[in-house]
């Protein structure tokens, strides 16, 4: 294991419907993969820049590694790193918390300074 913590950056709606239902199965991406897309910390800000820039409405949801279990993979995928990709439905139960991913006046996601 790598890391305590990974995170995920959903769609406000998506992340409504989830926590109607208490389990994310996935943004259309993650589906069409057969998993769920997560970054660490350090992978998060270049995950907003390279696939939501200027992107608003924007939940930056923070994991439980030890909470999300064996499904939970790190593959290597750009550049080499390796990326934690879940390979099962995303239980609410493993969520330490969860914020707004604002855009800055500077075009960029504005990420807690907890974020390494």
């Amino acid at each position: 294991m790598m890391t305590d913590i990974v995170y995920k950056i959903v769609p406000e709606t998506l992340w409504r419907q989830a926590k109607e239902t208490g389990v994310f199965e996935g943004a259309e991406i993650d589906l069409k993969d057969g998993y769920i897309h997560l970054s660490t910390g350090t992978q998060a800000k270049e995950t907003a820049r390279l696939h939501f820039a200027g992107v608003t409405g924007l939940i930056l949801v923070a994991l439980n590694v030890h909470a999300l279990g064996d499904a939970l993979k790190f593959e290597p995928s750009r550049g080499g790193d390796l990326f934690p990709h879940l390979y099962a439905p995303l239980s609410l139960k493993a969520v330490l918390w969860e914020m707004p991913l604002l855009v800055g006046v500077d075009g960029e996601h504005a990420f807690p300074e907890k974020i390494p």
